[in-house]
């Protein structure tokens, strides 16, 4: 067998158990009523949670801004694609955040990498959430640290752990990302501090959506930057633009700005995207009845699942998944769903454990009370 017929096997077998990957090729802007393969279709399954993505506000300032800068940068941050947007974005990402300084990554994964990589190294111990999204398990692989996960959500089996092996970083989602529950932050803060180890939290998913202001989890637990030094969240999300950024002491940036290869070597975001998510914090921090809808929506959909007595997974965030377990239903279920114009992703493995996969449902502040009604008919006649 040549090298190309095992790539086919490969993917043959992939499609046996259920775990193919398609894409879907959208037509319109991201909102909860998308035209998906030219058919309308009602999506449950974006990151978009306060429905900037689209904002006429910021759709403008993108469009203001790339008549000044052009459509690229030109180059990495270091070279001559740092621009004015550039700058004054991470300093109001700073003042957002409670930090000294802001570094802006072009990607939540680079950021992670970049992050990970450059403070732990051969020898340092890094201790991860089992459930940690990929890119921070990515990481702590390449540092070349000694890697120990711990138990989800468990911060005494991570205790335990420190205990035998000083660490040198404890790492977690703040939110994670296919089962939407809140890491233990108050009581991963106090191990940190008892052990002198950084605290790093990836907040991708909490940043807009939680605490009064949209701080994100720490907010959420009122954490400031001493209990919590590392931060790092994305834009794309809750945000709705692109791009990613890490927030900390000054020492900790300038330690970035010079030795993290995924920031050094990799060309700055467009000028239009800074300038464009500018707008979209703004609106973050002043419209909280986006938050207030959404917690809203989030309860009235929890409220119908149980009443349906439909499996939900523990979650008070946007990311409401529904276990199914087997690969092979879930993505039957999400197919059946997609026949009546309602888009959900199937998550299966390697993304969740064996035996987990579920739909992966998630809302948005542009939601209507119908089209939840409408997703919990269409579930209730699959299940």
């Amino acid at each position: 067998m040549d090298k190309w017929h095992s790539l086919a096997a490969a993917l043959d077998e992939r499609r046996r158990a259920s775990l193919y990957r398609q894409r879907h090729i959208t037509s319109s802007p991201s909102s909860p009523e998308m035209v998906i393969s030219g058919q309308p279709c009602l999506c449950f399954c974006s990151n978009d949670y306060l429905g900037l993505a689209n904002h006429p506000a910021v759709v403008s300032a993108f469009k203001q801004a790339a008549d000044h800068y052009g459509v690229g940068s030109g180059g990495a941050h270091l070279i001559n694609g740092h621009s004015q947007a550039h700058h004054a974005l991470e300093e109001e990402l700073a003042e957002f955040t409670g930090r000294q300084r802001v570094l802006l990554f072009s990607t939540g994964y680079m950021a992670n990498l970049g992050l990970i990589s450059t403070l732990c190294g051969r020898g340092d111990y890094l201790y991860q959430d089992r459930l940690n999204h990929a890119s921070l398990l990515d990481a702590g692989l390449l540092s070349g640290a000694k890697q120990q996960r711990y138990a989800h959500l468990n911060e005494q089996k991570l205790a335990e752990k420190c205990v035998v092996n000083q660490p040198k970083m404890i790492v977690t989602d703040g939110v994670f990302s296919m089962d939407g529950d809140i890491a233990p932050l108050l009581e991963l803060s106090r191990i940190a501090e008892q052990h002198d180890a950084w605290l790093m939290v990836d907040d991708a998913h909490g940043l807009g959506v939680l605490g009064d202001h949209g701080g994100g989890t720490l907010e959420h637990f009122g954490l400031d930057a001493q209990q919590v030094p590392i931060l790092m969240g994305t834009l794309g999300k809750g945000f709705g633009t692109f791009g990613a950024f890490v927030a900390g002491d000054e020492r900790l940036i300038e330690t970035l700005i010079q030795q993290a290869r995924s920031y050094i070597y990799t060309t700055a975001m467009p000028a239009a995207i800074a300038e464009a998510t500018r707008t979209s914090l703004s609106i973050m921090q002043c419209e909280s009845w986006r938050r207030e809808k959404l917690q809203q929506l989030i309860r009235e959909f929890k409220a119908g699942a149980a009443q349906l007595g439909l499996p939900l997974m523990p979650s008070d965030t946007p990311i409401q998944p529904l276990l199914i377990g087997e690969s092979a239903k879930a993505t039957l279920i999400s197919q059946q769903l997609l026949a009546q114009g309602i888009l959900v992703t199937a998550i299966r493995p390697p993304t969740v454990p064996e035996g987990s996969a579920r739909l992966r449902i998630t809302l948005s502040a542009n939601h209507t009370e119908q089209q939840v009604t409408r997703l919990l008919d269409c579930l209730d006649g699959l299940l």
